[in-house]
């Protein structure tokens, strides 16, 4: 049972005032309207036809629904024509929105491979996430939020609004919005088709468009296919990431993971007989020899070190494999001069995976006891978990290379139509839209290399030699039937072979999320002021959306994030919401044509959002215009955003995570007991690998009742157009965003940070630690964790030059500047460390370099064009000095700052219009410098070395396209 929230405790005073002097603005308005339409009804003549001419020039920019003949408004939009899509030659609509500089953070794409390979794209505005960037495509929610799924031959345009914009749009609309703008009329049928590799011949690239479209008098069909093809490119392909790297003591060094083939054994429980086993092998942590068979003894073993870790990396992926079918059907019919129905649909299917090392085994982490006494345990004491007690001893590490690559296979499937009926009131200004808007997204994933958990455990439990010269699991008289024990201390021995592949298993997973959605619109002129005509967008909206996923019994994870398959597990989640949604916009012209004061425009709005499951919000902005003169445009808004958790946050149930942390506790020596539990204080202590596992859920699972998060957001610049130098117009934008009760799942290093920091804070009961000090695994719930502040500058350049007889050249800058982006994970904890990202990269958060741009300049002349696209990464650093923070470059020493350069990279493409053939031809040159990107380090990141949400991974790569249109 929901508890629903009638009166928000966000509202507060402050929020009040905001929010009761929009809404008495727009009831005025809506009084005063209400016999306008009717007169504007009435009016005939040549006063119908004004309004009708005037209407036709009318559009909505996103970021408001009232038509404006001003593309210039209080909204800070950049738009990307279809021209400017086609020349930068990206494969998929992620890889080009991405290159934004608006763009920040932890976005997904398929370069991410441990944790990804679905072949999604994601966006996440000033870095606050895909979760608080609302995708639109004409205005209606996306049911999937990878944009890859979205057609790239049915899109005109591309609108990313930078700014807040919930009391537009709703939910989710915190970072901004990028709205996907469909084509409306085509003729003709063109083709078109490309092909990319890189300069070392690998990640080849093949797509395939058909578009197809009829506009009559009174219809329009616009129909496509496309097909993408992208290889898989591995780790080992590339130096900077075919070796595990971690800095250790200032210098980079090959250290992979302590789950090796060769096993590492750790006599580090504390007990007597461990401490004798460590002083007769000389150390406390051995490894097998090379070339033993069967059965071990201790002699068999030598002293682990880091020469005997197991590089990883060779076998992930620095791009992961996709295979991508869409299709897409627009179309609309004129019934008459009123009413006009249209439908827009499209469907996707995407086929993907992901590729990772061979399963590794912790007997800490994976919870599971290898016996003292089994029959092939050369020691003689408990190494792991017993899951009966939970008391845990000796570490235990190895891996199963003999079983091959884990592999991650998806299929996607994603299907929105988006059909109504829209037209206008008579000959009035009023225009009306009705629409339903439904969207099914079905994934599946068969998951292989895995063993079976029960299994596993009863096969290195206790064993024995039987009478027979069998061994047996179980103990003398009570042997366990249909189980063959395991030596796990020489697992990758081939006599093991068959009997680990007995316990092969390949779990699959199935998800279904759907939307369902009515909404209505409507928008025109209320009535006349001396500066101009008030105008107004209403409209009522009900969304519905649910999501179920059902696993493998042996898959899912129990109440302690544990599962029948060791390592990872999955979630079973089912869970749906509703919510009802009323709003209103106004535009009001306050004075014009006045000295100092061409125009000046007030516009305000507000919406009302009732959900099922968190009760109502209402969240309103205000924007004010001003031009002093015709070419300058100063601009403002205050806007109220909010974010409603979404089903996954909600009902997800318990599943498995690896984590990457740096240990607070390394070289501990006392002094922080509760974040420490059980760790030596005499400074040896080291965190064994970089990832950990860490326990995911949604809040009802980790028994939190989750609210929305609330907030503020503003903006205020300026545009700029000179009259004086035609073609040229610039605008800068200054903005700031403020958020709280932000709605997170909890990192794993967030959880150890603030748990080292104040032995009292709520986190520390999310750290479990083993008896010897190791960490078993981090609790991660979705939680209402704190708050957010982010702030920065945008700033963008265009100028047109006039046409010469060199051609016609249009230059573009824009960019981002990042003031601040500061985490507050525990408001009620006055000790709580706040975490700051601006101009620094994290593991929890992503890249926030201090600047970024992307500059394009763009030549034509007859049938030849080419384009020179610069973008910019500035400045980062891993680690932070102040010891708070918890952050370290260095994997063995604290408060150590790595500084990363500024990168720059250079694409270039030219083409050539083949007139008579009616085809253009052509060929560009991605990365042209060939750029590696940086070295982070395994200690600091999950894939390859370096944050590959950020740079390009693959180097120089050359693609070539011809289109032919009929």
């Amino acid at each position: 049972m929901h508890q629903r929230h009638s009166d928000s405790p966000d509202h507060t005073p402050r929020r009040h005032v905001l929010g009761h002097a929009v809404r008495a603005t727009l009831l005025i308005g809506l009084i005063s309207g209400a016999g306008t339409l009717h007169a504007q009804d009435a009016a005939g003549g040549d006063a119908a036809e004004a309004s009708k001419a005037k209407d036709l020039e009318g559009i909505t920019v996103t970021g408001s629904r009232i038509r404006r003949v001003d593309v210039e408004t209080a909204n800070p939009v950049v738009t990307l024509d279809r021209a400017a899509i086609e020349a930068t030659g990206k494969a998929t609509l992620g890889d080009l929105v991405q290159e934004l500089p608006s763009i920040a953070g932890n976005a997904t794409n398929p370069n991410t491979n441990n944790g990804g390979g679905t072949g999604a794209s994601t966006v996440s505005l000033r870095g606050l996430g895909e979760k608080r960037t609302l995708v639109l495509v004409n205005g209606i929610r996306l049911a999937y939020n990878d944009v890859n799924a979205i057609p790239a031959n049915m899109i005109d345009r591309i609108e990313v609004l930078s700014d807040g914009a919930s009391a537009i749009y709703g939910s989710d609309a915190i970072g901004g919005v990028v709205n996907f703008i469909l084509r409306d009329h085509f003729d003709g049928v063109q083709i078109s088709s490309d092909f990319g590799t890189s300069k070392r011949s690998d990640g080849n690239r093949r797509n395939f468009s058909l578009t197809a479209g009829h506009t009559g008098k009174d219809y329009g069909v616009i129909a496509g296919l496309s097909y993408s093809d992208i290889d898989a490119v591995s780790a080992d392909a590339r130096n900077y990431s075919k070796d595990a790297l971690y800095l250790i003591d200032g210098a980079p060094v090959k250290q992979g993971s302590s789950a090796t083939p060769t096993g590492s054994v750790n006599f580090n429980d504390g007990s007597a007989a461990s401490k004798a086993l460590a002083g007769t092998n000389g150390c406390s942590r051995v490894t097998l020899n090379p070339g033993v068979t069967g059965a071990t003894g201790p002699g068999d073993f030598h002293c682990y070190t880091g020469s005997d870790s197991y590089n990883y990396q060779p076998y992930n992926l620095l791009q992961t494999p996709q295979k991508r079918t869409n299709a897409f059907l627009l179309g609309h019919y004129k019934f008459n001069d009123y009413v006009q129905a249209y439908v827009n649909s499209y469907f996707s299917k995407t086929k993907s995976s992901s590729v990772i090392a061979p399963i590794p085994i912790f007997a800490n982490g994976d919870n599971f006891l290898a016996s003292a006494s089994s029959y092939y345990n050369p020691f003689g004491v408990d190494f792991g978990t017993d899951r009966g007690t939970g008391t845990s001893t000796n570490d235990l590490n190895t891996r199963l290379t003999v079983l091959g690559n884990r592999r991650y296979q998806y299929n996607t499937y994603n299907l929105q139509v988006n059909p109504g009926l829209r037209g206008s009131f008579g000959d009035s200004s009023w225009q009306w839209d009705t629409s339903i808007n439904y969207g099914r997204v079905r994934q599946d994933s068969i998951n292989y290399g895995f063993l079976d958990y029960a299994k596993f455990n009863q096969a290195v439990g206790p064993s024995f030699m039987d009478t027979d010269g069998t061994v047996r699991c179980g103990t003398a008289g009570n042997a366990i039937a249909g189980c063959t024990p395991l030596n796990i201390f020489n697992i990758n021995d081939p006599s093991g072979l068959s009997n680990l592949q007995s316990m092969v298993v390949n779990p699959s997973v199935g998800s279904v999320y759907t939307v369902k959605q009515l909404e209505a619109n409507a928008n025109g002129d209320l009535f006349d002021l001396p500066a101009g005509t008030v105008s107004l967008a209403t409209g009522l909206s009900y969304r519905k959306e649910s999501t179920s996923t059902s696993a493998d019994p042996l898959w899912t994870a129990d109440e302690n994030g544990l599962c029948g398959v060791i390592e990872y597990c999955a979630s079973t989640l089912a869970g749906r919401f509703n919510v009802k949604e009323a709003y209103a916009e106004t535009l009001i012209p306050l004075l014009a044509n006045l000295p100092g004061v061409r125009s000046l425009n007030l516009t305000v709005g507000t919406r009302w959002s009732d959900y099922s499951t968190v009760g109502s919000s209402t969240n309103s902005k205000v924007s004010l215009e001003w031009r002093p003169v015709e070419d300058l445009l100063l601009r403002g808004t205050v806007s109220e955003v909010f974010r409603a958790p979404n089903t996954s946050e909600l009902y997800a149930g318990v599943a498995g995570d690896a984590a990457t942390v740096n240990d607070p506790c390394n070289g501990y020596t006392g002094g922080h007991d509760v974040a420490c539990a059980n760790v030596p204080t005499d400074g040896s202590y080291r965190q064994a690998d970089g990832q950990i596992s860490g326990k995911a859920s949604g809040s009802e699972v980790a028994g939190y009742q989750l609210k929305p998060e609330t907030g503020r957001s503003y903006d205020i610049g300026l545009v700029y157009d000179p009259h004086w130098l035609e073609g040229l117009s610039f605008s800068v934008d200054s903005w700031k965003i403020n958020l709280k009760d932000t709605i997170s799942t909890v990192s794993a290093q967030t959880v150890l940070n603030q748990c080292y920091a104040n032995p009292s804070s709520a986190f520390c009961a999310l750290i479990h630690r083993n008896g010897n000090g190791t960490i078993n695994y981090v609790a991660e719930p979705t939680v209402n964790l704190g708050k957010l502040w982010a702030a920065g500058t945008d700033f963008a350049a265009t100028y047109r030059l006039p046409e010469t007889r060199y051609g016609r050249f249009t230059a573009s800058l824009n960019g981002t500047y990042m003031k601040r982006y500061d985490i507050n994970p525990d408001t009620t904890d006055p000790s709580s460390v706040v975490i700051h990202n601006a101009g620094i990269f994290t593991y929890s958060y992503g890249n926030f370099p201090r600047w970024r741009a992307l500059g394009t300049l763009n030549w034509s002349r007859g049938d030849w064009s080419a384009s020179w696209r610069l973008r910019y990464v500035g400045r980062s650093q891993i680690g932070n000095a102040d010891l708070r923070q918890g952050l370290s470059a260095d994997y063995d020493q604290a408060g150590v700052e790595r500084k990363i350069g500024a990168y720059v990279y250079h694409n270039v493409q030219v083409g050539y219009n083949v007139e008579s053939w009616h085809t253009k031809l052509e060929l560009g040159v991605d990365n042209l410098t060939d750029k590696q990107p940086p070295l982070y380090y395994a200690n600091n990141t999950t894939n390859a070395n370096t944050d590959v949400a950020t740079y390009d991974l693959l180097g120089r790569f050359y693609w070539m396209r011809a289109t032919v249109s009929f």
